[in-house]
């Protein structure tokens, strides 16, 4: 159970740093008179959604490693009990 626990506040660490991306250059552009075109910066919104899938899928494929090593050491454990006994 303790693998699933960082799981679950994925969700909102992504979407924070999303918002905080997104509102970050939303700023800089109002702030600076508009000076980055706006297709500029929705290139780099979409660059950044394009990363940001890339880490959502390597942390899913590390979450199922975990999960899978921690399942394993649970069966070798139940094995060395049975050889113990």
């Amino acid at each position: 159970s303790a693998a699933n626990a960082p799981d679950d506040d994925a969700p909102n660490r992504y979407s924070r740093t999303e918002r905080t991306v997104y509102g970050r250059y939303s700023r800089d552009a109002n702030s600076s008179g508009s000076s980055l075109p706006s297709n500029t910066l929705e290139k780099r919104i979409e660059e950044l959604e394009w990363e940001l899938a890339k880490e959502r899928q390597e942390n899913a494929r590390l979450m199922k490693m975990a999960q899978d090593k921690e399942e394993l050491i649970g069966k070798l454990k139940e094995e060395i009990d049975l050889l113990n006994r």
